[in-house]
């Protein structure tokens, strides 16, 4: 995906010292600003109580994930194409969305016991993650795998037996290359070297620095990788597995999950969603409707 170049985040000017500097101007934080999206009376109606009594959402967010989430260079705000298209959902339903970061494993959990009122943060929808909650998609990605440009470590995506694989922890793509591994063993063959870290721009790092031999993330988030990378990374191989993400609601809130709903819808329909994914590059992920727990 062709991602609109920003000022490297902290995270990721690491990524580019690792890389031999973080070289050139600086470009904006992020893109410019989005649609104005005003208050949708019937669809704020929807709102529980609970959620409507203080006119702000708390989203509980991984802001390490970037384009999709990611700290802005004051190291405090969260910015993202991700961020934009909340902050726009919760116009609609008249409410303002409070981000705050958080561990990507710990959000879930975080959203079931009350402590976030929503969970924001490229999570795919899965079948166990359905499990736990009510999950409102909006947006389509797949797995991308990148490595040092070159590859000089020869990795094939298809067997990638006895290499150094980086991933988030509690991701798909850590679901993934774990299968993998035990495919190998399986095949009498040398396990993956899985190396699952807490954030993805210490997975980025890590395969920059030389530390691990590849990585798999997000389609947009490999691809993003790999332009703040000054050169030094490159795709490998083709996206697959595409999957919603989805908007992580409690199961307690079903309500809340409709409503979200019917605000991404509006915001399709409006043409404001459009616009804000075409602000960030990512328009390629864009949704037809928003669903619950497809």
């Amino acid at each position: 995906m062709d991602v609109l170049k920003r000022l490297i985040p902290v995270g990721a000017c690491a990524l580019a010292l690792a890389a031999g500097g973080c070289g050139g101007g600086e470009p904006a934080a992020s893109p410019s600003a989005g649609p104005s999206v005003s208050a949708n009376p019937t669809l704020a109606a929807m709102v529980p109580d609970a959620i409507k009594s203080d006119g702000k959402i708390l989203v509980g967010v991984d802001a390490t994930y970037a384009p999709n989430e990611f700290l802005a260079p004051d190291g405090s705000t969260v910015v993202g194409f991700d961020v934009d298209l909340f902050k726009a959902v919760a116009q609609t339903l008249g409410l303002t969305a409070e981000f705050q970061p958080a561990t990507f494993g710990d959000i879930i959990p975080g959203v079931g016991s009350g402590k976030y009122e929503v969970g924001v943060s490229s999570f795919t929808v899965n079948d166990e993650r359905k499990k736990q909650a009510q999950m409102v998609t909006y947006f389509s990605a797949g797995t991308q795998w990148a490595t040092k440009t070159g590859n000089p470590a020869g990795i094939n995506p298809a067997e990638p037996c006895g290499k150094r694989i980086a991933v988030q922890k509690d991701t798909v793509q850590f679901e993934d290359i774990t299968k993998r591994s035990e495919a190998c063993t399986a095949a009498g063959k040398p396990a993956v070297v899985v190396q699952p870290y807490a954030g993805q721009d210490q997975v980025a790092s890590s395969v920059v620095s030389g530390k691990d031999d590849a990585m798999l993330a997000d389609s947009p988030v490999a691809a993003y990788a790999v332009k703040q990378s000054n050169g030094q990374l490159e795709l490998l191989g083709d996206i697959y597995d595409s999957a919603p993400y989805g908007y992580v609601v409690s199961n307690n809130q079903p309500e809340m999950a409709k409503a979200l709903q019917a605000a991404v819808d509006e915001l399709i329909k409006n043409g404001a969603y459009e616009k804000i994914l075409s602000n960030w590059g990512v328009q390629a992920g864009a949704v037809p409707s928003a669903q619950i727990n497809p």
